[in-house]
């Protein structure tokens, strides 16, 4: 699946947004990515996945385990793994506290892992989730997403693919350009809902 065939994928769905959003970081930016909409869409989230297994065993070969961020990241790398032939697991916190394996979870000595994420913006997410894995037995070759909106900037420790890589500009709540600011901000994430 080459990149515009991504692109048409989040266009169709609805999920490609244009306006004034806040993102989870507190960051604005003119573009948002609502990929809950590409996932709740079965079809859809089986031909990007499998389109990023394949890229994923082009790149790293074999692969036995993908784990993935807690929650943004369980959908795309539970149909990842599905297509890799591989055991989907995910890092989870509590409330503020570190990402970390739980349940049973573990990467024994001789798999080889992938982390697998939704989108990134800053690699921030990734980067827990590398660090919490830190001790377990195997080996973590890589990680992978569906879009990189980070242009290719996104540091996480590790080779990074992609089946799509965005320059898209976000800026600080202080210095967001005149035609940005003139349009009301909305915060479409998850982190917008409120809790009980």
């Amino acid at each position: 699946m080459n990149p515009e065939a991504v692109l048409e994928e989040f266009r169709s769905a609805g999920a490609l947004l244009q306006g004034h959003f806040i993102l989870s970081s507190g960051r604005r930016s003119p573009t948002f990515l609502q990929k809950m909409t590409i996932f709740s869409d079965p079809a859809r989230t089986e031909r990007l996945c499998k389109a990023l297994a394949a890229t994923i065993t082009a790149r790293f070969g074999k692969i036995d385990i993908v784990v993935s961020p807690a929650i943004g990241g369980i959908v795309p790398g539970y149909e990842t793994a599905r297509h890799l032939g591989a055991k989907a697991i995910f890092v989870e916190r509590d409330p503020g506290g570190p990402f970390e394996l739980r349940r049973g979870f573990s990467i024994p000595q001789g798999t080889r892992a992938v982390i697998v994420e939704d989108i990134v913006t800053t690699g921030l997410s990734a980067r827990e989730c590398l660090a919490s894995l830190k001790g377990q037995g195997g080996e973590i070759v890589g990680a992978a997403c569906l879009i990189d909106r980070s242009g290719g900037r996104g540091e996480i420790g590790l080779p990074l693919l992609s089946l799509v890589t965005l320059d898209i500009p976000d800026y600080a709540p202080d210095a967001i350009p005149p035609e940005l600011a003139a349009i009301p901000p909305v915060k479409p994430g998850s982190r917008a809902i409120p809790t009980k």
